[in-house]
C-alpha cells in the first residue's frame, strides 16, 4: 500500500464527509508540530480547495522533522468552505482577497517567521520525510533554493505503469533540462528557498502562473538551484496539471510545446519574456 492511500480516502470529497476522527487527530497533530521558534515556515495556499484541503493537512500533520516548524494556510478569495476547513483543522491562515497564486504566496511570505520558506499547493500530498530531506539540500553553502520532482497517484483513468513510464519520459526530459535551465524544472509545490533572498526580490503578482520559477529565476543571484533526486521523498498531486485526457495525449501535448525551440536548453538565460495571456488584468489598470 502506498503511503499516500490513506489521503485518498478524503481527497475530493466534501469536507463534511471527512471522518471526525481524521479531523480531531490532524487538528492535534498540527498543533503539536507549531513551534514558537520555527527555522521553517510550510505555507499552504488555497483557492477553492475544500475538497483537497484536509487530506494535504493530513499529510502535512505527520511530517517527522528534526527542525522547528510553522505550518500557515492562505486562503487566496475561495468561494467555497475551504476557510472553514482550516478554521476546522486548527492552521493559522490568513486571507488574500486579490486572485493569482502570486498574491497568496506573497501573503505567506509577508507573514512567514522563518527563514527557510516551502511553498506547498493544497493539492498535493507529502511524504513525512518531505522537509528534512529538502532542507538537506537548502542548507548547502552556496543554494538559495531547492526544486525536486513530484508524481500522480494512479486511478482508474492513470495506471499505475502508465504514470510511471510518462514520469520517467518527463524526468529525464527535466534532469537534461536543469543544467541551462534550472528555473524551468520549478513548481511551487515542491519548491523551497531561503525567506530573505526572497524579500529582497518579491514574488511576481501581476502573472496568471509561472510564479514559482520567476521567482526561481531571480534567486539564481544568490546562489544555485539545487535539485533533490529522492523518489521517497516526493509529493503526489492530482490532475490539475494532467487533465488533457489519457497519458499517451498528454505525453504527446508536452513533446509538442517542448518541441518548440528546443535548442533553449542548451544555453542560460536571465530573462523570459511574458504571454499576454498569462499577465493579470486589475479592474483599475
Amino acid at each position: 500500500m502506498a503511503w499516500y492511500t490513506k489521503y485518498l480516502s478524503v481527497y475530493g470529497k466534501p469536507f463534511a464527509e471527512v471522518p471526525q476522527q481524521v479531523v480531531d487527530s490532524t487538528r492535534q497533530r498540527l498543533a503539536a508540530l507549531q513551534s514558537d521558534d520555527p527555522l521553517v515556515s510550510v505555507v499552504v495556499i488555497a483557492y477553492n480547495e475544500e475538497q483537497r484541503l484536509a487530506a494535504c493537512l493530513w499529510s502535512l500533520s505527520e511530517l517527522r522533522t528534526k527542525y522547528p516548524i510553522e505550518i500557515l494556510g492562505v486562503n487566496n478569495n475561495s468561494k467555497d468552505r475551504t476557510e472553514e476547513v482550516y478554521q476546522a483543522l486548527g492552521l493559522p491562515y490568513y486571507n488574500e482577497p486579490k486572485q493569482s497564486p502570486g498574491f497568496a504566496r506573497q501573503c505567506g511570505l509577508e507573514h512567514a517567521r522563518g527563514k527557510y520558506h516551502f511553498f506547498i499547493d493544497a493539492d498535493t500530498f507529502y511524504p513525512s520525510c518531505y522537509v528534512d530531506q529538502m532542507m538537506r539540500k537548502l542548507e548547502q553553502p552556496g543554494v538559495s533554493c531547492v526544486g525536486t520532482f513530484w508524481s500522480y497517484y494512479p486511478d482508474e483513468k492513470h495506471s499505475a505503469f502508465g504514470l510511471f513510464v510518462f514520469e520517467l519520459i518527463r524526468d529525464t526530459f527535466l534532469w537534461i533540462q536543469h543544467f541551462k535551465r534550472p528555473e524551468l524544472n520549478i513548481r511551487g509545490m515542491t519548491f523551497a528557498f531561503r525567506a530573505d533572498y526572497a524579500r529582497q526580490v518579491k514574488i511576481r503578482t501581476d502573472i496568471r502562473r509561472g510564479e514559482d520559477g520567476s521567482l526561481a529565476l531571480e534567486l539564481k543571484k544568490f546562489g544555485r538551484i539545487a535539485f533533490l533526486y529522492h523518489r521517497p521523498s516526493r509529493p503526489v498531486t492530482g490532475y490539475g496539471t494532467l487533465n488533457e485526457g489519457s497519458l499517451l495525449q498528454s505525453l504527446w501535448n508536452r513533446v509538442k510545446i517542448q518541441g518548440r525551440g528546443i535548442t533553449r536548453i542548451f544555453h542560460k538565460t536571465d530573462h523570459y519574456e511574458d504571454s499576454e495571456e498569462n499577465l493579470v488584468k486589475h479592474k483599475n489598470a
